[in-house]
């Protein structure tokens, strides 16, 4: 037996040891036996729910000290787009924020002219709406575009499409939005006014994996989708997101984006790829300049790492199980809400949108007068359930967007509602029924301190 052959076979050897290790480590950790001590053991909005699987990957894949995107991260971003109703290859990234950044910037790419598209270009308007997070209004802005912010359905709180519909002015080209605490908007609906007078559209996925929309994926509409694998989200790489596109050449121009920009398409450590390595010219450079330092439009270094996503690929194992316990915890949150003779007067539950399937990223819900949300969600807080607003409330109100070129449709009555009156909790799968029960509880004797 060659020398190569009895070491190949030693380090398989070990790294059974390792995994095997790896299992019985997993096995002693809070991860493998959760507990709850009601009034004492905070119960957060967002938990990851990680198995020894997720470990012995993570491991597994340390062990190639390769660290940076290989083969893990090929396999991932294969398997992505199947829950999607997609067929091309996912990105890879290394937030939910970066991935929109990058999905955004697509839009704005010279290279669309490539394939007779037009791109964005400086003062064209991207509807969109100030309810909610941050980065997926900030790529409009860092692009030069302008935003156009229109109000939101306080039942669902989504834009609606005859809403979006009205705001479009000469200058409109495309519409980025968010499917709202995964309570889908009806990008069907806008899929069609889009391809009917030439706009483009983006679907921030980040906290909507699963959620379905007239049969179909929310996250297969638009020319670009998104997702988060931030520990809050569906599912988690620790850090991450993704990116998906609606056909190669979308995905061409992405990924450059992702890359620094380059022209090339080569894979982390692969080169020569095109077989024309030297032989390329390209702008204004040299005749056989390396292919792998042309730069065909602005861009950034937004990769992530194999580790994070061989964690990915255990969790996409699990992932239809987290979807159908979050619907089935919003459920339960739902019918007690309105089962509740001190709650259903007081307490107004966000519903889902007509002709959808959410997959719930947490419960939201408004307040009625007389109680006060802010006593409500300390109240919560002291008592150790977890709450959160949304997000930034009425993003025009917050320091960062005081002075940004915008245009605003109407006077956001409803956003500014929301800002005011509404919060969500935790309909995650690390919840049990023992801590929904006590969420309940809380949540009740809370509006009983203030009426």
């Amino acid at each position: 037996m060659s020398k190569e052959k009895l070491a190949n076979e030693k380090l398989t050897e070990l790294k059974s040891q390792i995994l095997g290790l790896c299992r019985e480590y997993f096995s002693h950790t809070p991860h493998a036996r959760p507990s709850f001590v009601a009034g004492q053991t905070y119960i957060p909005v967002t938990g990851k729910v990680l198995s020894v699987r997720d470990l012995e990957l993570l491991v597994e894949s340390s062990l190639d000290l390769w660290l940076t995107a290989g083969r893990f991260a090929t396999e991932f971003e294969a398997k992505l787009p199947t829950y999607f109703g997609r067929t091309t290859k996912a990105l890879f990234v290394n937030s939910g924020s970066s991935a929109n950044l990058v999905a955004a910037s697509t839009l704005g790419s010279p290279l669309l002219k490539n394939f007779k598209m037009r791109p964005l270009e400086r003062g064209d308007e991207v509807l969109t709406v100030a309810a909610g997070f941050p980065t997926t209004v900030n790529p409009i802005v860092q692009n030069g575009w302008t935003p156009v912010f229109v109000d939101i359905n306080r039942e669902t709180l989504n834009a609606e499409p005859e809403t979006l519909m009205a705001a479009v002015g000469p200058k409109t080209r495309a519409i980025m939005l968010a499917h709202t605490l995964g309570n889908p908007f009806r990008a069907d609906i806008l899929r069609d006014f889009c391809d009917k007078n030439g706009l483009y559209l983006v679907e921030d996925c980040c906290d909507a994996f699963g959620a379905q929309i007239n049969g179909k994926p929310a996250g297969s509409y638009g020319e670009l989708a998104t997702l988060s694998f931030y520990p809050a989200h569906h599912i988690t790489t620790g850090e991450g997101g993704a990116v998906m596109s609606k056909d190669g050449r979308w995905k061409k121009i992405a990924e450059s984006i992702r890359d620094w920009g380059r022209d090339c398409w080569c894979e982390p450590g692969q080169d020569n790829t095109c077989g024309k390595r030297f032989g390329w010219k390209l702008g204004e450079l040299p005749d056989g300049y390396d292919h792998k330092y042309v730069y065909s439009q602005l861009g950034y270094n937004l990769k992530s790492t194999d580790m994070q996503a061989a964690v990915g690929l255990g969790q996409l194992e699990k992932v239809h199980g987290f979807i159908e316990a979050r619907r089935a915890n919003w459920r339960y949150l739902k019918n007690a809400v309105a089962e509740s003779p001190i709650l259903k007067n007081t307490i107004r539950a966000v519903e889902p949108t007509p002709g959808t399937d959410p997959s719930w990223f947490g419960f939201p819900m408004h307040v009625q007068k007389p109680v006060d949300r802010t006593r409500l969600t300390r109240y919560l807080e002291e008592h150790k359930v977890g709450t959160r607003l949304l997000f930034a409330g009425n993003l025009l109100r917050q320091p960062a967007y005081q002075g940004i070129e915008r245009r605003v449709v109407g006077d956001l009555e409803n956003t500014d509602y929301i800002m005011n009156n509404t919060f969500w909790i935790g309909v995650h799968p690390a919840l049990t029924q023992e801590k929904l029960v006590y969420m309940i509880e809380q949540l009740e004797a809370g509006v009983r301190a203030q009426i």
